[in-house]
């Protein structure tokens, strides 16, 4: 067994909480894991409706670039959101800082203590670092408003990686048809490719995020299954009505 460091070990852990408040982690989960279940969701649902290989593949293509433009869009929404938040948080507290800075060294002090310092320690830490307004406003604001400025995230990274796995998450359902296979037989196939590329990425979830691997990727597993056989139901009914 490999060990590591408790240096190491904090190193990364600061990394996966840095990349989960950038937004990229969640980007990138939600990203494959999109494209694998909404594109098997239309190949399978177009396919059994009783469609050709040409209509499912235009289907699925056509599917997978609106589903990662939206996918991208949304990301680059919901994470310039949330900085735009952020910021403004932390330009309110630069005004309380020129307009009352006590005000704010008692706080940071007393968010010291509260953690298991003592009052003469924390009260020179807050001195100390109260030196610099820089560098007190970096500890204040992690600290006591918990938001690290050096980490808010980019909206075009999130918005990127989305766009890019949401197309990589796309292929294994649309391998089928691209390689000849159609009918039964490439919608079973498309299946199995999703099904253990959902492993993988409910493994990977689940490992992240410090939980059992093999229940995040059967969980994910189930997922994918169960997507299959509703939307693969629908498209038979509707292929039957439609005939």
């Amino acid at each position: 067994m490999v060990k590591i460091s408790h240096e190491t070990a904090s190193a990364m852990l600061a990394k996966r909480a840095a990349q989960v408040q950038r937004g990229s982690a969640r980007a990138a989960v939600l990203g494959v894991n999109d494209g694998l279940v909404s594109i098997l969701c239309i190949v399978v649902g177009v396919a059994a409706a009783g469609a050709d290989a040409r209509s499912v593949l235009i289907a699925g293509f056509a599917g997978a670039l609106a589903g990662a433009i939206s996918m991208a869009a949304g990301e680059w929404i919901s994470v310039r959101a949330q900085v735009e938040l952020f910021e403004n948080v932390l330009d309110d507290l630069r005004k309380i800082l020129k307009a009352d800075k006590p005000l704010l060294e008692k706080n940071l002090a007393k968010n010291l203590e509260a953690h298991g310092i003592d009052t003469k320690t924390a009260q020179r830490a807050v001195a100390g670092v109260g030196v610099d307004d820089k560098e007190f406003m970096s500890m204040y604001s992690s600290q006591v408003i918990g938001i690290n400025e050096d980490e808010l995230g980019s909206p075009w990274v999130a918005a990127g990686s989305s766009f890019v796995l949401f197309w990589l998450g796309s292929i294994p359902p649309l391998v089928p048809w691209i390689i000849g296979w159609h009918n039964i037989e490439g919608i079973l196939l498309a299946v199995a490719l999703t099904a253990i590329g959902s492993l993988f990425v409910g493994g990977y979830t689940a490992k992240s995020s410090g939980k059992s691997v093999w229940y995040g990727a059967n969980r994910q597993f189930l997922i994918v299954v169960f997507a299959s056989a509703v939307t693969y139901g629908i498209g038979h009914v509707f292929g039957v009505t439609v005939a």
